[in-house]
């Protein structure tokens, strides 16, 4: 994508995505089904932010993959990473990490697998740090070396969960040590208080409103449990439904439910948002739009 952000128009628009299971298929994590909806956010200008509990690494794979060039946010809102090309964005204070400016919002990802290891005797689960690559490429569908990828944490910890009974317990031993437990699409994760991908997405909207100096609208899409604060951060939420359960249980003023799941629902939603006549409008607490 050329750089989307620097493109003057009438309206300033910015889509906010979650990846797996919402612009990735849920199955073969294809978002070819997507393209059209893809090619017409690249005419626009409009700038493309990832919101995923993905790695960096593995959201760099995908960002080359779809031609992808904006800032992305990882690990459910652990950190904002801001390419070179976004150097004219005023983020404030951020750190370096390799080529990126990053605002990290979560806890190390040290701490968390320090509390991993200190409950792990106790609870029934098992993190990625717990699994060899082999495993986490046959629980995620991954191949091995992307797998790789996937294991490389710096803010959270997906972890599977023999007994979801033992949920409510290990949620509080997390609140102890200022850690939380949320559901995503295929594991449950654990990650800090500053964690949160609807301050990730706040943040991120505030950096570029003062940039453009312009009223902007933001359009979220999500599936799962773990995308409802990136849902509710946004004026036009897309709640993606799941192959095999259809929608998850959101009351969300105006909430739009796309038709299909993963990248062929999150195309026609997108087409039908970005060039229709709500495109630019905000959801009000009554849901309606202005």
């Amino acid at each position: 994508m050329r750089n989307e952000a620097q493109t003057k128009g009438p309206r300033r628009l910015i889509v906010f995505t979650d990846l797996d299971g919402s612009l990735l298929n849920h199955g073969d994590y294809s978002w070819e089904a997507a393209r059209p909806a893809l090619d017409r956010i690249r005419e626009l200008g409009i700038p493309l932010v990832i919101c995923t509990s993905k790695t960096r690494k593995e959201v760099e794979v995908v960002r080359k993959e779809i031609g992808i060039t904006g800032p992305f946010i990882v690990e459910n809102g652990g950190g904002i990473f801001f390419p070179p090309a976004y150097a004219f964005l005023p983020t404030g204070s951020a750190i370096i990490l390799d080529m990126y400016r990053c605002i990290p919002l979560g806890v190390s990802y040290a701490r968390i697998r320090s509390f991993m290891e200190e409950v792990g005797e106790s609870f029934s689960i098992r993190g990625f740090g717990d699994m060899n690559v082999e495993e986490i490429s046959r629980l995620t569908g991954l191949p091995p070396d992307k797998a790789v990828l996937a294991k490389a944490r710096e803010f959270t910890e997906p972890f599977v969960m023999e007994k979801k009974e033992e949920l409510h317990a290990l949620e509080r031993a997390a609140h102890v040590k200022g850690l939380i437990i949320t559901l995503g699409g295929r594991f449950f994760h654990c990650m800090g208080y500053g964690n949160d991908k609807g301050g990730a997405v706040t943040r991120v909207k505030e950096i570029f409103s003062r940039h453009w100096q312009e009223r902007i609208t933001t359009i979220g899409f999500g599936d799962s449990p773990n995308d409802f604060p990136l849902l509710r951060a946004v004026d036009i939420a897309v709640l993606i439904p799941h192959e095999d359960r259809g929608f998850e249980d959101l009351a969300l003023p105006g909430l739009v439910r796309a038709p299909y799941p993963g990248s062929r629902g999150w195309n026609e939603a997108a087409l039908k948002i970005i060039t229709g006549p709500s495109a630019g409008k905000r959801r009000t607490k009554k849901g309606h739009t202005t």
